[in-house]
Protein backbone atom coordinates (compact mmCIF):
# COMPACT_ATOMS: atom_id res chain seq x y z
CA UNK A 1 0.00 0.00 0.00
CA UNK A 2 1.96 3.26 -1.15
CA UNK A 3 2.49 6.06 1.52
CA UNK A 4 1.68 9.56 1.09
CA UNK A 5 3.72 12.59 1.06
CA UNK A 6 3.25 13.29 4.62
CA UNK A 7 4.26 9.50 5.19
CA UNK A 8 1.19 9.23 6.83
CA UNK A 9 -1.36 6.32 5.28
CA UNK A 10 -4.24 7.25 3.02
CA UNK A 11 -7.13 8.47 4.52
CA UNK A 12 -9.91 6.10 2.94
CA UNK A 13 -13.39 8.04 2.10
CA UNK A 14 -16.88 6.41 2.47
CA UNK A 15 -19.09 6.52 -0.07
CA UNK A 16 -22.44 8.33 0.51
CA UNK A 17 -25.21 5.88 -0.33
CA UNK A 18 -28.32 7.88 -1.25
CA UNK A 19 -30.52 8.16 1.45
CA UNK A 20 -33.03 6.00 1.71
CA UNK A 21 -36.51 7.39 0.89
CA UNK A 22 -38.52 7.97 4.27
CA UNK A 23 -41.97 6.14 4.25
CA UNK A 24 -45.03 8.97 3.50
CA UNK A 25 -46.81 9.93 6.94
CA UNK A 26 -50.38 9.07 6.72
CA UNK A 27 -52.79 11.48 6.54
CA UNK A 28 -54.27 12.12 10.25
CA UNK A 29 -57.53 13.19 8.82
CA UNK A 30 -57.32 9.87 6.71
CA UNK A 31 -56.46 7.53 9.37
CA UNK A 32 -59.52 8.79 11.26
CA UNK A 33 -61.82 8.36 8.44
CA UNK A 34 -60.34 5.32 8.03
CA UNK A 35 -60.68 3.99 11.41
CA UNK A 36 -64.33 5.21 11.83
CA UNK A 37 -65.83 3.43 8.38
CA UNK A 38 -64.11 0.11 10.18
CA UNK A 39 -66.35 1.07 13.44
CA UNK A 40 -69.32 1.53 11.35
CA UNK A 41 -68.71 -1.82 9.64
CA UNK A 42 -68.42 -3.75 12.61
CA UNK A 43 -71.53 -6.34 13.04
CA UNK A 44 -72.65 -4.42 16.34
CA UNK A 45 -72.56 -1.15 15.59
CA UNK A 46 -76.40 -0.96 15.21
CA UNK A 47 -76.45 -3.05 18.24
CA UNK A 48 -74.69 -0.42 20.02
CA UNK A 49 -76.03 2.50 18.51
CA UNK A 50 -79.95 1.58 19.04
CA UNK A 51 -79.36 0.23 22.86
CA UNK A 52 -76.63 3.22 22.85
CA UNK A 53 -78.83 5.95 21.62
CA UNK A 54 -82.54 5.17 23.23
CA UNK A 55 -80.98 4.74 26.37
CA UNK A 56 -79.20 8.36 26.30
CA UNK A 57 -81.91 9.71 24.81
CA UNK A 58 -84.31 8.77 27.95
CA UNK A 59 -81.74 9.56 30.55
CA UNK A 60 -81.83 12.93 29.64
CA UNK A 61 -85.35 12.97 28.59
CA UNK A 62 -86.01 12.29 32.52
CA UNK A 63 -83.63 15.27 33.49
CA UNK A 64 -84.92 17.32 31.03
CA UNK A 65 -88.93 16.44 32.27
CA UNK A 66 -87.58 17.12 36.08
CA UNK A 67 -86.23 20.95 35.00
CA UNK A 68 -88.86 21.81 32.97
CA UNK A 69 -92.28 20.34 34.58
CA UNK A 70 -91.46 22.03 38.07
CA UNK A 71 -93.19 25.11 37.70
CA UNK A 72 -95.90 23.55 36.02
CA UNK A 73 -96.42 21.01 38.86
CA UNK A 74 -95.92 23.79 41.69
CA UNK A 75 -98.29 25.64 39.48
CA UNK A 76 -101.19 22.92 39.93
CA UNK A 77 -100.32 22.81 43.98
CA UNK A 78 -98.55 19.53 43.17
CA UNK A 79 -95.06 18.53 44.30
CA UNK A 80 -92.37 19.48 41.78
CA UNK A 81 -91.52 16.02 41.03
CA UNK A 82 -94.66 15.01 40.23
CA UNK A 83 -94.56 14.80 36.79
CA UNK A 84 -90.89 13.26 37.13
CA UNK A 85 -92.16 10.88 39.33
CA UNK A 86 -94.66 9.41 36.34
CA UNK A 87 -92.05 9.74 33.97
CA UNK A 88 -89.56 7.43 35.60
CA UNK A 89 -92.51 4.94 35.99
CA UNK A 90 -93.38 4.69 32.78
CA UNK A 91 -89.41 4.71 32.10
CA UNK A 92 -89.04 1.85 34.26
CA UNK A 93 -92.09 -0.30 32.68
CA UNK A 94 -91.25 0.48 29.33
CA UNK A 95 -87.34 -0.39 30.17
CA UNK A 96 -88.86 -4.08 30.98
CA UNK A 97 -90.78 -4.12 27.79
CA UNK A 98 -87.96 -2.96 25.53
CA UNK A 99 -85.65 -5.78 27.64
CA UNK A 100 -89.01 -8.22 26.70
CA UNK A 101 -89.46 -7.24 22.95
CA UNK A 102 -85.38 -7.71 22.53
CA UNK A 103 -85.34 -11.14 24.06
CA UNK A 104 -88.43 -12.50 21.79
CA UNK A 105 -87.57 -14.52 18.52
CA UNK A 106 -89.27 -13.18 15.35
CA UNK A 107 -92.19 -15.60 15.61
CA UNK A 108 -93.25 -14.25 18.66
CA UNK A 109 -93.73 -10.48 17.41
CA UNK A 110 -95.66 -11.81 14.71
CA UNK A 111 -97.90 -13.95 16.43
CA UNK A 112 -98.37 -10.85 18.63
CA UNK A 113 -99.35 -8.61 16.18
CA UNK A 114 -103.00 -9.54 15.46
CA UNK A 115 -103.82 -9.18 19.34
CA UNK A 116 -102.00 -5.90 19.72
CA UNK A 117 -104.48 -4.69 16.63
CA UNK A 118 -106.82 -5.78 18.15
CA UNK A 119 -106.55 -4.24 21.72
CA UNK A 120 -105.62 -1.01 19.48
CA UNK A 121 -108.60 -0.83 17.64
CA UNK A 122 -110.99 -1.66 20.94
CA UNK A 123 -109.28 0.77 23.22
CA UNK A 124 -109.30 3.43 20.21
CA UNK A 125 -112.74 2.88 19.96
CA UNK A 126 -113.64 3.10 23.94
CA UNK A 127 -112.32 6.15 23.77
CA UNK A 128 -115.74 7.70 21.55
CA UNK A 129 -118.03 5.78 24.09
CA UNK A 130 -119.56 8.74 26.84
CA UNK A 131 -118.22 8.36 30.68
CA UNK A 132 -114.85 6.25 29.44
CA UNK A 133 -113.49 8.93 27.07
CA UNK A 134 -112.25 11.94 28.29
CA UNK A 135 -111.00 15.14 26.19
CA UNK A 136 -107.21 16.80 27.12
CA UNK A 137 -106.66 20.22 24.90
CA UNK A 138 -109.54 19.67 22.97
CA UNK A 139 -108.62 16.30 21.70
CA UNK A 140 -110.60 13.29 22.63
CA UNK A 141 -108.12 10.41 22.56
CA UNK A 142 -107.92 9.39 26.19
CA UNK A 143 -109.28 6.74 28.56
CA UNK A 144 -109.00 8.02 32.28
CA UNK A 145 -107.05 4.47 34.65
CA UNK A 146 -108.26 6.38 37.90
CA UNK A 147 -106.74 9.07 39.85
CA UNK A 148 -104.08 10.66 37.57
CA UNK A 149 -103.14 8.28 35.38
CA UNK A 150 -104.35 8.29 31.90
CA UNK A 151 -104.31 6.11 28.24
CA UNK A 152 -103.94 7.87 25.03
CA UNK A 153 -104.47 4.24 23.06
CA UNK A 154 -103.72 6.17 19.48
CA UNK A 155 -100.08 5.62 20.40
CA UNK A 156 -100.35 1.61 20.47
CA UNK A 157 -101.81 2.19 17.62
CA UNK A 158 -98.54 3.23 15.33
CA UNK A 159 -97.02 -0.24 17.09
CA UNK A 160 -99.82 -2.03 16.11
CA UNK A 161 -99.90 -0.91 12.32
CA UNK A 162 -96.13 -1.84 11.69
CA UNK A 163 -96.45 -5.04 13.44
CA UNK A 164 -99.36 -6.36 11.27
CA UNK A 165 -98.70 -4.24 8.41
CA UNK A 166 -94.76 -6.11 8.30
CA UNK A 167 -96.82 -9.57 8.96
CA UNK A 168 -99.02 -9.09 6.33
CA UNK A 169 -96.72 -7.46 3.64
CA UNK A 170 -94.38 -10.62 4.76
CA UNK A 171 -96.63 -13.09 3.78
CA UNK A 172 -97.53 -11.77 1.02
CA UNK A 173 -94.23 -11.17 -0.53
CA UNK A 174 -92.95 -15.05 0.43
CA UNK A 175 -96.23 -15.71 -1.95
CA UNK A 176 -95.00 -13.52 -4.82
CA UNK A 177 -98.04 -11.46 -4.43
CA UNK A 178 -97.06 -7.76 -4.16
CA UNK A 179 -96.36 -7.43 -7.64
CA UNK A 180 -100.26 -7.11 -8.14
CA UNK A 181 -101.34 -3.44 -7.04
CA UNK A 182 -104.91 -4.86 -5.48
CA UNK A 183 -102.66 -7.30 -2.91
CA UNK A 184 -100.37 -4.26 -1.97
CA UNK A 185 -103.30 -2.05 -1.83
CA UNK A 186 -105.81 -4.35 0.31
CA UNK A 187 -106.24 -5.32 3.04
CA UNK A 188 -103.17 -2.59 4.31
CA UNK A 189 -104.84 0.68 2.96
CA UNK A 190 -108.17 -0.04 4.28
CA UNK A 191 -107.57 -0.89 7.75
CA UNK A 192 -104.58 2.08 7.82
CA UNK A 193 -107.30 4.49 7.31
CA UNK A 194 -109.73 2.94 9.39
CA UNK A 195 -107.42 3.88 12.71
CA UNK A 196 -107.26 7.14 10.92
CA UNK A 197 -110.63 7.81 11.00
CA UNK A 198 -110.64 6.60 14.42
CA UNK A 199 -108.13 9.00 15.66
CA UNK A 200 -109.58 11.91 13.86
CA UNK A 201 -113.28 11.11 15.56
CA UNK A 202 -111.13 12.74 18.69
CA UNK A 203 -109.20 15.12 16.52
CA UNK A 204 -105.75 14.43 17.20
CA UNK A 205 -104.51 15.46 13.50
CA UNK A 206 -100.87 14.93 14.84
CA UNK A 207 -100.80 11.20 15.61
CA UNK A 208 -102.58 10.96 12.34
CA UNK A 209 -99.68 12.33 10.94
CA UNK A 210 -97.30 9.76 12.12
CA UNK A 211 -99.71 7.04 11.07
CA UNK A 212 -99.65 8.21 7.62
CA UNK A 213 -96.33 8.72 7.56
CA UNK A 214 -95.80 4.69 8.41
CA UNK A 215 -98.10 3.92 5.88
CA UNK A 216 -96.32 5.44 3.12
CA UNK A 217 -92.63 4.16 4.35
CA UNK A 218 -94.05 0.80 4.56
CA UNK A 219 -95.59 1.13 1.18
CA UNK A 220 -92.09 1.83 0.13
CA UNK A 221 -90.24 -0.82 1.68
CA UNK A 222 -92.65 -3.03 -0.32
CA UNK A 223 -91.66 -1.45 -3.38
CA UNK A 224 -94.97 0.41 -4.48
CA UNK A 225 -94.99 1.52 -8.41
CA UNK A 226 -94.47 5.32 -8.37
CA UNK A 227 -98.11 5.57 -9.99
CA UNK A 228 -99.88 4.15 -6.81
CA UNK A 229 -97.26 5.55 -4.27
CA UNK A 230 -98.74 9.21 -5.45
CA UNK A 231 -102.21 8.10 -5.79
CA UNK A 232 -102.25 7.27 -2.57
CA UNK A 233 -100.31 10.33 -1.31
CA UNK A 234 -102.40 12.48 -3.49
CA UNK A 235 -105.94 11.05 -1.74
CA UNK A 236 -103.98 11.59 1.61
CA UNK A 237 -102.86 15.03 0.86
CA UNK A 238 -106.42 16.23 -0.63
CA UNK A 239 -108.09 14.83 3.24
CA UNK A 240 -105.21 16.57 4.72
CA UNK A 241 -106.28 19.64 3.23
CA UNK A 242 -110.02 19.07 4.03
CA UNK A 243 -109.42 18.56 7.47
CA UNK A 244 -107.51 21.57 7.77
CA UNK A 245 -109.60 23.83 6.02
CA UNK A 246 -112.35 23.34 7.99
CA UNK A 247 -111.00 23.70 11.29
CA UNK A 248 -110.16 27.18 12.26
CA UNK A 249 -107.68 25.78 14.82
CA UNK A 250 -105.71 24.16 12.79
CA UNK A 251 -105.69 27.04 10.19
CA UNK A 252 -104.62 28.88 12.77
CA UNK A 253 -101.60 26.70 13.46
CA UNK A 254 -100.35 26.82 9.60
CA UNK A 255 -100.16 30.66 9.99
CA UNK A 256 -97.94 30.59 12.59
CA UNK A 257 -94.81 28.69 10.77
CA UNK A 258 -92.24 31.30 11.10
CA UNK A 259 -93.80 33.57 13.06
CA UNK A 260 -91.90 36.03 15.41
CA UNK A 261 -94.95 38.23 16.96
CA UNK A 262 -97.51 36.40 18.86
CA UNK A 263 -100.08 38.15 16.72
CA UNK A 264 -103.62 39.37 17.31
CA UNK A 265 -104.95 36.91 20.20
CA UNK A 266 -101.98 36.14 20.68
CA UNK A 267 -102.65 33.07 18.46
CA UNK A 268 -99.12 32.21 18.11
CA UNK A 269 -97.98 32.40 21.36
CA UNK A 270 -96.60 29.12 21.78
CA UNK A 271 -94.77 29.09 18.94
CA UNK A 272 -93.17 32.52 19.47
CA UNK A 273 -91.89 31.64 23.15
CA UNK A 274 -90.42 28.62 21.86
CA UNK A 275 -88.33 30.34 19.45
CA UNK A 276 -87.17 32.85 22.34
CA UNK A 277 -86.31 30.18 24.25
CA UNK A 278 -84.24 28.73 21.53
CA UNK A 279 -83.05 32.22 21.03
CA UNK A 280 -82.12 32.92 24.70
CA UNK A 281 -79.80 29.66 24.91
CA UNK A 282 -76.77 30.15 23.27
CA UNK A 283 -73.74 28.32 22.48
CA UNK A 284 -73.85 25.92 26.01
CA UNK A 285 -77.25 27.78 27.44
CA UNK A 286 -78.28 29.13 30.72
CA UNK A 287 -77.71 25.83 33.26
CA UNK A 288 -80.07 23.18 34.12
CA UNK A 289 -83.18 24.13 35.45
CA UNK A 290 -82.44 27.86 35.14
CA UNK A 291 -84.66 28.30 32.18
CA UNK A 292 -86.98 31.42 31.91
CA UNK A 293 -89.83 30.73 29.63
CA UNK A 294 -90.90 27.46 31.62
CA UNK A 295 -92.10 30.24 34.59
CA UNK A 296 -95.52 29.98 32.86
CA UNK A 297 -94.57 31.98 29.39
CA UNK A 298 -93.65 28.66 27.07
CA UNK A 299 -97.45 26.80 27.06
CA UNK A 300 -96.77 22.78 27.39
CA UNK A 301 -92.97 23.27 27.91
CA UNK A 302 -92.46 19.45 29.21
CA UNK A 303 -94.55 17.72 26.59
CA UNK A 304 -94.44 19.05 23.05
CA UNK A 305 -91.79 22.13 23.65
CA UNK A 306 -89.58 20.18 25.67
CA UNK A 307 -87.03 20.91 22.85
CA UNK A 308 -86.96 24.55 23.55
CA UNK A 309 -86.28 24.45 27.30
CA UNK A 310 -83.21 22.16 26.65
CA UNK A 311 -81.78 24.47 24.11
CA UNK A 312 -82.72 27.25 26.76
CA UNK A 313 -80.95 25.32 29.83
CA UNK A 314 -78.23 23.28 27.71
CA UNK A 315 -78.04 25.73 24.62
CA UNK A 316 -76.73 24.70 21.09
CA UNK A 317 -74.31 21.85 22.24
CA UNK A 318 -77.57 20.54 24.27
CA UNK A 319 -79.83 20.48 20.92
CA UNK A 320 -77.32 19.54 18.42
CA UNK A 321 -76.43 16.39 21.02
CA UNK A 322 -80.32 15.17 20.71
CA UNK A 323 -80.40 15.55 16.78
CA UNK A 324 -77.42 13.21 16.99
CA UNK A 325 -78.62 10.96 18.77
CA UNK A 326 -81.84 10.58 16.87
CA UNK A 327 -79.81 10.34 13.32
CA UNK A 328 -77.62 7.46 14.89
CA UNK A 329 -80.95 5.82 15.63
CA UNK A 330 -82.19 6.28 12.37
CA UNK A 331 -79.17 5.39 10.61
CA UNK A 332 -78.89 2.04 12.96
CA UNK A 333 -82.62 1.26 12.23
CA UNK A 334 -82.13 1.96 8.35
CA UNK A 335 -79.02 -0.13 8.78
CA UNK A 336 -81.00 -3.35 10.32
CA UNK A 337 -83.64 -2.80 7.62
CA UNK A 338 -80.92 -2.84 4.68
CA UNK A 339 -79.13 -5.68 5.78
CA UNK A 340 -81.61 -8.26 6.91
CA UNK A 341 -82.47 -11.40 4.50
CA UNK A 342 -86.17 -11.55 6.18
CA UNK A 343 -89.00 -9.21 4.93
CA UNK A 344 -91.11 -9.32 8.15
CA UNK A 345 -87.42 -7.85 9.98
CA UNK A 346 -87.11 -5.66 7.00
CA UNK A 347 -90.76 -4.00 7.06
CA UNK A 348 -90.97 -3.92 10.88
CA UNK A 349 -88.02 -2.39 11.44
CA UNK A 350 -88.52 0.06 8.12
CA UNK A 351 -91.71 1.05 10.09
CA UNK A 352 -90.46 1.66 13.22
CA UNK A 353 -87.45 3.31 12.09
CA UNK A 354 -90.08 5.82 10.02
CA UNK A 355 -92.58 6.26 13.43
CA UNK A 356 -89.59 7.51 15.44
CA UNK A 357 -87.81 9.46 12.87
CA UNK A 358 -90.77 11.29 11.28
CA UNK A 359 -92.40 11.99 15.14
CA UNK A 360 -89.01 13.49 16.11
CA UNK A 361 -88.73 15.70 12.71
CA UNK A 362 -92.58 16.94 13.15
CA UNK A 363 -91.98 17.74 16.80
CA UNK A 364 -88.95 19.43 16.12
CA UNK A 365 -89.73 21.34 13.03
CA UNK A 366 -92.42 22.83 14.88
CA UNK A 367 -90.22 24.00 17.60
CA UNK A 368 -88.07 25.58 15.21
CA UNK A 369 -90.92 27.20 13.63
CA UNK A 370 -90.92 25.18 10.35
CA UNK A 371 -93.89 23.16 10.48
CA UNK A 372 -97.13 23.66 12.17
CA UNK A 373 -97.74 22.72 15.63
CA UNK A 374 -99.01 19.05 15.29
CA UNK A 375 -98.96 18.16 19.47
CA UNK A 376 -96.90 15.32 19.11
CA UNK A 377 -94.51 14.61 21.65
CA UNK A 378 -90.50 14.14 21.32
CA UNK A 379 -90.27 10.26 21.08
CA UNK A 380 -88.46 9.20 24.39
CA UNK A 381 -87.55 12.67 25.31
CA UNK A 382 -91.04 14.52 26.31
CA UNK A 383 -93.08 13.51 28.83
CA UNK A 384 -96.24 10.92 28.49
CA UNK A 385 -96.38 7.82 29.27
CA UNK A 386 -98.56 6.45 26.75
CA UNK A 387 -96.00 7.51 24.06
CA UNK A 388 -93.07 5.90 25.73
CA UNK A 389 -94.34 2.58 26.39
CA UNK A 390 -94.82 1.57 22.83
CA UNK A 391 -92.07 3.81 21.81
CA UNK A 392 -89.55 1.33 24.24
CA UNK A 393 -91.19 -1.68 23.03
CA UNK A 394 -90.24 -0.69 19.74
CA UNK A 395 -87.03 0.09 20.48
CA UNK A 396 -86.40 -3.45 21.85
CA UNK A 397 -88.31 -4.42 18.30
CA UNK A 398 -84.96 -2.70 16.95
CA UNK A 399 -82.29 -4.61 19.09
CA UNK A 400 -84.03 -7.75 18.69
CA UNK A 401 -83.55 -7.38 15.18
CA UNK A 402 -80.05 -5.70 15.44
CA UNK A 403 -78.93 -8.66 17.58
CA UNK A 404 -79.89 -11.45 15.16
CA UNK A 405 -78.02 -10.63 12.03
CA UNK A 406 -75.67 -13.97 11.53
CA UNK A 407 -72.41 -11.28 12.16
CA UNK A 408 -73.71 -10.12 15.33
CA UNK A 409 -74.55 -13.52 16.37
CA UNK A 410 -71.30 -14.55 16.33
CA UNK A 411 -69.38 -11.40 17.72
CA UNK A 412 -72.25 -11.54 20.97
CA UNK A 413 -71.31 -15.24 20.92
CA UNK A 414 -67.35 -14.45 21.65
CA UNK A 415 -68.37 -11.73 24.56
CA UNK A 416 -68.66 -14.71 27.14
CA UNK A 417 -67.30 -14.20 30.14
CA UNK A 418 -63.26 -15.20 29.44
CA UNK A 419 -62.56 -16.50 33.57
CA UNK A 420 -64.92 -18.43 35.40
CA UNK A 421 -65.27 -22.24 36.39
CA UNK A 422 -67.73 -24.94 35.95
CA UNK A 423 -68.87 -26.53 38.62
CA UNK A 424 -68.70 -30.30 38.82
CA UNK A 425 -67.23 -33.01 40.25
CA UNK A 426 -63.63 -32.19 40.20
CA UNK A 427 -63.42 -29.02 42.02
CA UNK A 428 -62.04 -26.03 41.12
CA UNK A 429 -58.87 -27.08 40.61
CA UNK A 430 -60.20 -29.78 38.13
CA UNK A 431 -62.32 -27.44 36.53
CA UNK A 432 -59.59 -24.38 35.85
CA UNK A 433 -58.13 -26.64 32.95
CA UNK A 434 -60.93 -27.52 30.79
CA UNK A 435 -62.45 -24.08 31.47
CA UNK A 436 -59.61 -22.29 29.27
CA UNK A 437 -59.55 -24.95 27.01
CA UNK A 438 -63.27 -24.65 25.88
CA UNK A 439 -62.76 -20.96 25.89
CA UNK A 440 -60.23 -21.27 23.08
CA UNK A 441 -61.97 -23.46 21.33
CA UNK A 442 -65.08 -21.38 21.33
CA UNK A 443 -62.84 -18.55 20.08
CA UNK A 444 -61.24 -20.15 17.64
CA UNK A 445 -64.22 -21.93 16.02
CA UNK A 446 -66.42 -18.71 15.69
CA UNK A 447 -67.49 -17.40 12.64
CA UNK A 448 -66.08 -13.90 12.09
CA UNK A 449 -67.24 -12.54 8.59
CA UNK A 450 -65.39 -9.03 9.04
CA UNK A 451 -62.54 -9.92 10.88
CA UNK A 452 -63.53 -7.78 14.03
CA UNK A 453 -65.02 -8.39 17.27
Amino acid sequence: MPGSRTGRPPVRRTVRRPAAARPRRDNPLRRLCTRVQKAWDRPLTAYYLIFGGSLLITVLGLVMVYSASQITALQMSLPGSFFFRKQFLAATIGAVLLLAASRMPVKLHRALAYPILAGAVFMMALVQVPGIGMSVNGNQNWISLGGSFQIQPSEFGKLALVLWAADLLARKQDKNLLAQWKHMLVPLVPVAFMLLGLIMLGGDMGTAIILTAILFGLLWLAGAPTRLFVGVLSIAAAIGVILIKTSPNRMARLQCIGATDPGPGDACWQAVHGIYALASGGIFGSGLGASVEKWGQLPEAHTDFIFAVTGEELGLAGTLSVLALFAALGYAGIRVAGRTEDPFVRYAAGGVTTWITAQAVINIGAVLGLLPIAGVPLPLFSYGGSALLPTMFAIGLLIAFARDEPAARAALAMRHPRFGRKRGAGGPAFDRSPRRWNTMRRRASAARSSGER
